[in-house]
């Protein structure tokens, strides 16, 4: 799969370890920044990882902030973007499963780099289930996005 990756300053290195451990994953990544420890605005980023998914340039993505909060909010504005904030392994395989989450939030000052990379693989090893109910709740969140969106 390829994968985007992008993260606000606070984020900034935990997105570098994990850019490579996708890659060790045998994914291809894609990095949408930022560059630095530099002290940049969440929402910019979570626009370019959201981007990258709403126009298939990724199938999935990994999206990084402190608490994850901010990023989790701002990219789940973007229609088709179904982001989840996870800090546990249970609930990053689970939204793929019966949600079709689309991108992994992670809060860079909540988890450490080892748990982060548990739930990148599980996320990224999770599949979704196409199972009569999950394709029934999907379509009431797509028709939720289309009355608000």
């Amino acid at each position: 799969m390829r994968i985007v990756l992008g993260a606000d300053h606070a984020g900034y290195e935990l997105k570098q370890k994990l850019l490579e451990y996708v890659r060790e994953l045998g994914h291809e990544t894609v990095d949408a920044g930022t560059d630095s420890t530099a002290a940049v605005d969440y929402p910019d980023f979570a626009e370019k990882v959201g981007r990258a998914i709403r126009e298939s340039a990724a199938d999935r993505g990994i999206l990084i902030c402190g608490s994850g909060v901010g990023a989790s909010i701002a990219v789940n504005k973007m229609k088709g973007v179904r982001a989840g904030l996870c800090h546990d392994c249970y609930s990053a395989h689970q939204g793929v499963e019966h949600d079709a989450m689309n991108v992994l939030v992670l809060g860079s000052r909540v988890i450490g780099p080892e748990l982060a990379r548990d739930l990148a693989k599980v996320f990224l090893s999770a599949a979704f289930t196409n199972e009569e109910r999950h394709l029934r709740r999907l379509a009431k969140v797509k028709a939720i996005e289309e009355r608000y969106g």
